[in-house]
């Protein structure tokens, strides 16, 4: 993981606005967020290993995606750049869950700490002026 320093960081923004606005710069809410915290993520490149996050955690109201009514303010956090390696093909340790029968077809990173090459840093800060540009 690599920190990128912004003039965003610990900035107050609504949700729905820098929400919007990330999405015109191919962003989407991250798959870990909560109602208190989140992220906006971005791959770099076109295998999805590399990606651009911008971390936020919720200072008034709460987040709820599938609606534009929410209020909340969020406060941006440090945005940074990882990498995530996975082993290709199929995942031997892959189980069959009990409820539901669904087979877990996804398989966690075997390097979730990957060397970051300097062209990925390079155009995450590139991405983040323009975001810069667009939230101030």
């Amino acid at each position: 993981m690599i920190l990128l320093s912004s003039e965003l960081e610990a900035s107050h923004q609504s949700f729905i606005e820098t929400r919007d606005m990330l999405t015109q710069h191919t962003f989407a809410l991250g798959g870990n967020w909560d109602y208190a915290a989140g992220s906006f993520d971005r791959p770099l490149d076109e295998a999805h290993k590399v990606w651009l996050r911008i971390p936020f955690e919720v200072t008034d109201g709460a987040i709820d995606n599938s609606s534009s009514d929410t209020d909340a303010t969020i406060k941006l956090g440090t945005p940074y750049v990882l990498k995530h390696l996975y082993k290709e093909g199929n995942d031997e340790e892959a189980s069959v869950r009990l409820v539901g029968a669904l087979f877990d077809q996804f398989q966690a990173p075997t390097d979730p700490d990957a060397d970051i090459e300097s062209e990925w840093v390079e155009r995450a800060k590139d991405i983040m002026q323009q975001v810069e540009r667009a939230l101030a």
